[in-house]
């Protein structure tokens, strides 16, 4: 295990207000780099090398876990994947996300690749308006309505910590996988070239087919819904 300037922490939102006037951020920058076991979701074992970072715009503690050889290629497979509490840890059917983030995973160590969990439950809206959310579409609303009805946008996340954390391991060029056209377009934005998009798998259930058809929908996601379901 290797410490990186542990002396540092990253600025939180209030806490840029302290930086004396006039005074530049550093660039963000590596802070842990340690090796854990991980595993698929078959149980393959699945070497990694979970990096933090000091630094970041947004001040959160977004993870990088490195799969195999991933920091040698060219142009590594990269997965943006946003924390989802109840679909990642506690299996919950109304989203695809644990589905997602089980995918990613077997393909990154198959391939080597790079997953960046991103904390940003909720599309940026915290766990507990996430569940008010659902509340909601209980009541006939899909997900972007519902948060809507809430007061926030239809999807409050940003992507340039993303960038950041990237462009700190030295990384300008990827290939990312996703659905979601925005991150292509924030990481570019961002100075990220993103050679390519390989999609991920329609993991639709009769629980998750409006939110899925709501992400197409409204935000342009690449999801092919009735083809997936026929194949099922």
């Amino acid at each position: 295990m290797s410490l990186e300037n542990r002396s540092s922490y990253p600025l939180g939102r209030n806490q840029a207000l302290d930086r004396p006037a006039g005074r530049q951020p550093e660039p963000p920058r590596v802070r842990t780099r340690v090796r854990i076991p991980l595993t698929t979701a078959d149980g393959t074992p699945a070497p990694s090398e979970v990096i933090t970072f000091d630094g970041l715009d947004d001040g959160r503690e977004h993870l990088m876990v490195v799969f195999g050889a991933a920091l040698t290629q060219p142009v590594p497979l990269v997965r943006l994947h946003s924390e989802c509490l109840t679909g990642d840890v506690l299996g919950s059917t109304r989203c695809d996300c644990g589905p997602q983030l089980r995918e990613a995973m077997t393909l990154l160590h198959e391939k080597g690749g790079l997953l960046l969990y991103l904390r940003q439950e909720g599309r940026d809206i915290g766990l507990y308006n996430k569940i008010d959310a659902y509340a909601l579409q209980d009541t006939g609303m899909d997900t972007f309505e519902a948060n809507r009805a809430l007061n926030f946008l239809d999807d409050q996340r940003t992507y340039s910590a993303a960038a950041q954390m990237l462009l700190a391991i030295g990384l300008e060029e990827i290939e990312i996988l996703s659905n979601n056209p925005e991150k292509t377009r924030q990481l570019e934005a961002a100075g990220i070239t993103v050679h390519s998009q390989r999609r991920t798998a329609v993991h639709v259930t009769e629980a998750n087919r409006t939110y899925l058809r709501a992400k197409a929908l409204h935000a342009g996601h690449s999801l092919d819904i009735d083809r997936a379901a026929d194949a099922d």
